[in-house]
This record gives structure tokens, sequence and C-alpha cells, in this order.
């Protein structure tokens, strides 16, 4: 069976992790994916997190992951013939992926607007740290100072009070930016028939990161006026030492605080001063806790936590992921069709079975002759106007709650699908449930700045599953749904007797996504999972933290990366069944989304022996690369601000050094190459922070920009709104709700130049607020409305 987008042409003009992640991505979902490189080749090539040598001529084994089932295509833009063939390669596409860091892509020929007036028919996907456009437009950035400036790196406490903060480690937000940027070729496919025009997409890793490493802080102030957080403290238990290794037991909800005290034998917590937060009150515990962590193993912990009903997970490395049992039952990790290395396997899986099987990454201009020799395809000259909202005419079933899922749903409906949220008055979405409203409040359960945030545009339907007439009406609802999507535990929907079998027997071309946390199947199968034990299983906690200590819980990349991983496999599903007329069942497991942006770490001990370790805030793309404290005093009234530098080449190392008034320490001969750089990072750590604790951020933000050095101020995630990019592109828009008033929620990371305008078209949905619309267009009366509502089949406020 053909994988969904044969035929379907990808021009892959990017630089880095992002614009090799999302091409990757189109490949494994059959498109012909066009690598265009420079003589010298792309620098991920050449590229290892651990140092290892690569031979000349030879690749490194990220690249041999990224770059697999690709073609590649060198490129010279000084030579007229090099540019008339990428050209060619562009006429003949259907999108191009684009990304600053090699000559080709920065050449005037082929800047991203200059591509889509010269081949209106392109999709061309452009990933830039702040966008094309605006005051920041060009400014210096990393990975790391994005993390700073969107406010992920201070806003879920990682770090001790007395330290900095610290950074999520492992290069998660270029794989983030990588998976919207094919989210957007994928909608625009969806969105366009054969004769209509393409667009630009804009988009922003600054707003991925938003969207990933922050809980919608904005919205959680205006509406509680409080900020989440107002001082960092430590995730307790969260990782542990047990007697043989490490765990991961989080608490996620008061049922799973109380089922903790019960597990450690210390029942009497549970009633102990319940005006503290559970973080709290685990903070005051918090050395009774770890000594009983102490005196157990690992697998003994495990075992009573999942008997409890307490999220855990052992914490995985590069070194023991692939022995775990549950990756080692689904099967995982594949060997890589070159190197031989494990790799991770796709992050979903379909049946039918639609993804390319994993094929070997191209050698350096390898298909540079076949090109040369091919002619051009002439694509018809666009007509008509491209679709604004590309999903409309879509409709959803949302049977989802917290993060993960309704993240999922949420970008459907921003993008123009109906989307119809199923809740029971038993059973809310967990997120409205989280908020610390108390429950005295009038409609306490509307009043969630989580719930708000992530919902808008949907409709809200209540149904009692567990009542035989609330299951009989949400079958007659799948019959009109296009896509039915959900992430209980497995357990709950094969009991409910609703498989993939079941949904096919109401509407043969229904699209199942099912988003368990850890698969459904293994032997972690049926085990509760939230964000912070899908992080640990995955290996993204072990480069979170510092050296010296356990790692920390990143606490917020699990959900929105599961979620935006199944909207890419949404799409692809779509688009098969529109080649096919077939519905298409899909797997989207949290842990294989995460797997994926963790892939490098299981590649470099399986290619080279070497095991990447977490270095605080330092890292393998940058030197010096670290927090330093600024003169400033917070919010909160303390000496907690901080600004992040990192130094990625020779030219921003010279400029750091003429805009700090080229201090003794910094002319040093050693200092002049990355490597001394990296080997003498102490010494310049000293230097940088004697020379920010003396002025405010923003005088260091200004003074090294100026010099383009990337920097930025460790961003309050509540302060986002402040940042005068953001307000540029409109990224946050002002939302009116009929209970909490007006408050500002984010939008999606990417400006279309077809629209919209505006991306919110109406606020979060009441309890039922839908519920007589949406029954009346599956035939129920008034009357029989009026008769489940009395029964408690459907309702309005909760039952609890």
């Amino acid at each position: 069976m053909e994988p969904p987008l044969t035929g379907y042409t990808v021009v892959d003009l990017s630089t880095g992790i992002a614009g090799a992640y999302c091409t990757r991505l189109l490949a494994d979902g059959g498109a012909d994916v066009v690598k265009v490189e420079p003589p010298e080749g792309d620098p991920l090539r050449s590229w290892s997190a651990s140092g290892a040598v690569i031979p000349p001529g030879g690749d490194g084994a990220l690249f041999g992951f990224l770059a697999g089932s690709k073609r590649s295509v060198v490129a010279d833009p000084g030579i007229a013939d090099d540019v008339e063939l990428v050209d060619r390669l562009l006429t003949s596409a259907d999108a191009v992926v684009w990304s600053g860091g090699s000559k080709v892509a920065e050449s005037a020929d082929f800047a991203p607007a200059v591509i889509h007036r010269r081949h209106p028919h392109l999709t061309v996907v452009s990933i830039t740290p702040f966008g094309l456009d605006g005051p920041w437009r060009g400014r210096a950035a990393t990975e790391f100072t994005l993390q700073a400036w969107s406010g992920g790196i201070i806003g879920l406490g990682r770090g001790e009070a007395d330290r900095a903060p610290v950074f999520v480690g492992g290069q998660v937000g270029e794989y983030v930016a990588g998976l919207y940027a094919s989210v957007a070729v994928l909608a625009s496919r969806h969105g366009r028939n054969g004769d209509e025009p393409g667009e630009l997409v804009d988009l922003s890793m600054l707003e991925t990161q938003i969207l990933s490493l922050t809980y919608y802080p904005v919205t959680y102030f205006e509406m509680l006026g409080r900020p989440w957080r107002d001082a960092r403290r430590v995730t307790v238990p969260g990782v542990a030492r047990a007697k043989d290794g490490l765990v991961d037991v989080g608490c996620g909800t008061a049922q799973q605080w109380f089922d903790l005290c019960a597990m450690v034998g210390h029942p009497e917590w549970i009633d102990e001063d319940s005006s503290l937060t559970i973080t709290e009150r685990a903070n005051i515990k918090a050395a009774e806790i770890y000594a009983w962590f102490e005196q157990n193993t690992v697998d003994e912990i495990r075992e009573l936590a999942t008997a409890f009903r307490i999220p855990n997970a052992p914490v995985a490395n590069g070194a023991n992921i692939a022995s775990l049992d549950h990756f080692r039952a689904r099967r995982s990790f594949v060997r890589n069709p070159v190197g031989g290395f494990r790799q991770p396997g796709p992050p979903y899986r379909m049946v039918p079975a639609l993804l390319r099987e994993p094929q070997a990454a191209p050698r350096l201009g390898e298909h540079t002759a076949r090109y040369r020799a091919a002619q051009a395809v002439t694509r018809p000259a666009p007509t008509g106007s491209a679709n604004r909202l590309p999903l409309r005419g879509l409709r959803v079933l949302d049977m989802t709650t917290f993060w993960a899922g309704p993240c999922c749903t949420h970008i459907l409906a921003m993008l123009g699908a109906e989307v119809i949220h199923v809740e029971s008055t038993r059973r809310p979405d967990g997120t409205r449930l989280i908020a610390g409203v108390p429950v005295t409040e009038n409609q306490w359960w509307e009043k969630s700045p989580i719930f708000a945030a992530l919902n808008t545009n949907k409709k809200g339907l209540t149904l009692d599953l567990q009542n035989r007439r609330g299951r009989d009406i949400l079958r007659r609802l799948i019959a009109t749904c296009d896509v039915v999507v959900e992430n209980f535990t497995p357990r709950v929907l094969d009991q409910m007797g609703l498989d993939f079998a079941a949904l096919q027997a109401i509407r043969p071309d229904v699209v199942m996504v099912r988003m368990p946390g850890f698969g459904l199947d293994g032997p972690w199968r049926d085990n509760p999972a939230f964000a912070y034990v899908i992080e640990a299983a995955s290996g993204l906690t072990w480069l979170t933290g510092y050296a010296d200590r356990t790692p920390y819980d990143p606490y917020s990349i699990g959900d929105p990366n599961a979620g935006v991983h199944a909207v890419n496999a949404l799409l692809l599903a779509l688009e098969h069944r529109r080649r096919t007329g077939q519905g298409v069942f899909v797997e989207a497991a949290m842990v294989d989304a995460a797997l994926s942006i963790a892939a490098e770490q299981v590649i470099e001990y399986s290619a080279y022996g070497a095991l990447l370790e977490r270095a605080g805030n330092r890292g393998p793309t940058a030197a010096p690369q670290n927090l330093y404290r600024s003169a400033d005093t917070d919010e909160f009234g303390l000496r907690d601000c901080w600004v992040a530098i990192a130094v990625s080449t020779d030219e921003q190392w010279n400029g750091l050094c003429a805009a700090i008034g080229s201090p003794s320490w910094a002319a040093d001969p050693e200092l002049a190459s990355a490597a001394g750089r990296s080997e003498h990072h102490d010494t310049i750590d000293k230097g940088l922070a004697e020379w920010c604790e003396r002025r405010g951020g923003d005088e260091i933000v200004a003074t090294l920009w100026d010099a383009g050095v990337p920097v930025a101020k460790v961003m309050q995630p509540h302060r986002q709104t402040e940042l005068e990019q953001l307000a540029f592109r409109g990224f946050f828009e002002e939302v009116d709700h009929p209970v909490n008033g007006p408050a500002r929620l984010s939008t999606v990371p990417m400006r279309m130049s077809s629209g919209p305008s505006e991306f919110h078209t109406r606020h979060a949905p009441l309890l039922g607020e839908h519920n007589n619309e949406l029954l009346a267009q599956l035939g129920l009366s008034d009357a029989e409305i009026a008769g489940l509502e009395a029964d408690g089949v459907i309702g309005r406020a909760p039952a609890m």
C-alpha cells in the first residue's frame, strides 16, 4: 500500500534539526524530499553531541537518522547553473521547508517571500527564531536563549532557590519546531485542491517553545490574578534515588498525593494543612519521603506506585532505554539501515500500515546528476484563492482530557475543524479541576484558565458514557464525524466496546486517533501517564538538571509534544482517506512521541558508546552557554533575575568580547576556538557573571544583541505579553468569556499569507453548553433532551 504522501515533493532548504525533523516526518509519510546542500554538506553531517569524530566523507549518526529516505542535491548559489537547478526543483515541487544557515537559503534568490512570489503554487514553510518580520526579525538566538524568552526555564520551577534555574536539555525545542512545521505543510496540503495557490507559512520557534514549555501562564495570570508559581520549589518526589537506581514518581492530583502518603506509610499526612498546595505539602515532607525511597528498590517502588495508580517510570538514558521491558516488547527501537545503530521507530503507528520503512540517508550530492538531467515539471498556474482555514469542513469528536489530547484537537479547531468536546457531569475534563478555585465559588468549574486556553473554538457536549443511553447517543454522533480522538487509559474504551472495528461498523471511513500514555500493548500499557513520567521514561528528564544531583522533570513538553505528533499522524491519515476512501486507525502514544525527540541519546550511545549527560545550563551546541544573574530584583522581591547567553560561533565570541570591553581574561588565545572555550568554560563563566551582576537585564540584552550575540532575559512566563515581537505578530488574542470576562489567549505559532488574521472565533465551551444544539441535530426532541437531563445522562454542572 502506498504511503499517503506518495508523489508529493518537498524541497528541503533548511539547516539544523528543526527543518531536518520536519522533512523526516514528511519522508516517513511517503513524500519525496530533496535536500539541497552546499558543497561542504549540511553541518549535521559532521555533528555529534558527544564530540565523536566523524571521519572525512562520513556522516554523523544523527544525520543518518534525520535524513533517512531523502535525496541530496549539491548547489552553490555563486554558480548560475546551480541557481537554475534549485529553481527547477522548486518549479516541480509541492512544498519547500526553509531555514537560514546555508548559502543557498540565505541568498537573495531563495528568500521565503521571493520563493513564494516566484512559485505561487508552492507551500513555503519558513522556520526562524522569531518570525520573518517584526522588531526582533534577524536577531541572534539559539534554542537555549529561546527557552529563556519563552518563560520555559523559570516558569515550572526547575532548580533550587539558591541556584540558577535550569533549561530543558537535549535540543527539544528544535524538534518541536520541526514538528509544527510538518503540521503546517500537511494542513496546507489538506486545505488545497490541485489548482489553488500555495501560501507562505511563517513559523516562529519562540512561539513553539511557549506552547510546549509553558502551561498557558498568561491566561492563568489574567483569569486568576496570580502567577502559576512565585518561587522555585523542587517537585517531590519527582526523580528520587532508590536503593538501586533512579525512579520517577509524581503527584499531579490531590488523590495521587493522598495515595502517596499511604504508600510511604504516613496516611496521617492526608489531613494535615489542606490550605497548602500539593507541592508545598510534599516539600515539607521531602526528607521523610526520600528516606522511604532509599530503603526500596526501583522495582518495588514502581510495583507499589502502580498498585496505587500513582504515575511512575524508570529514569531512562541512552545506555539503558533500549533494554527496558516495555520498549523491548513494543519493538520501540529499530536498527538504522546503514549505521546499524539503534534509533526510535515512528512516533505513531497506523492501521493500515501507511508509513515508509526506514531507508538510508543519502551521500552528499548523491542525486545531483539525476536532477540536473531531469526535465522540470511545469505546474499549472494557480487559480482561485487559498483556503483561509485549511481544516474547514472536518468534523471531529473530541473525547480527550487534560493536556495532550485537547492540545491535538485544539489545533484542529484553530485551523477550522468543527470540534465537539465530550465530557460527563460525573467526570468533567480534568483541566477544569486543577485551577485551585474553591468549590464554594459559583460556577467554579468554568474558571480554569487551562481549560479556557485549550478549548476555544470547540463545542461542548456532556454525556454519561457509563449509561446505556449515553453510549447510544455517542454512537449516533460518531456516525456524523470524520474523526474520533481519545486519550483515556486503554481499558476505558475497550470496556465500552468502542474499538476501531466498532467505529468502522458505524462509519466505515472514520479516522480514529487513540493517544494512550504508554501505548496499547506492552507491560506498562495500563500505567497512568502524566507528562513527567513520559519524560522520564523517554530520556528527556535525564538531560535536564545539574550534573551533581538527580535530574529534574521538564514537567511540560511530554503533553504538547504528544498532541502535535497526533495532529501530524491524523493529517497523514486524512490524506490516505482522501485518496482511497478508507478509514485509518492511529495509535499516537505519548511515549513514542517523546522517544522521537529524545532520539539523540540512544543514537549516540549505540553508535559511539557515548552516554550524554546533563550539565546544568551548559550544552554541546555553544560555549559559553549559561545563565548569569543580573542586578535586577524580580516582581516577588527576590534576587532571582537572570540572562541567558550562548555563543555558537567565533564571530559571536569576538562580538561578545568587544561588547563587554575586551577584558584581559577574554584575551587568552586558548579562547579563540570553540574547543578552547568549552575547556575553559569555568573561567568564562566567572568573567561573564561579574560583568552581568552589575547590570540590569535590559542593558545586557541591548548590549549583546547589538553585537550579534544570542542573549535573552529569563522571563517570568506570565510576562510573555510584554515581548514586543509577540505583540507584533498578534500571538495573543483577547477572548471574552461569559463567566470569566476577557483574557488573552495564545494562538498558533505560525502566520499564514492566506490568513486568517485571527484564530479564536469563540470562547471555550461551558459545561454542556451545546447539548441542545448537538442533540437536536441527531433528531432528538426537546422533550427527549429534557428527559436525558432529568436522568443525569447530560447536564450543565458537575454531579460531584
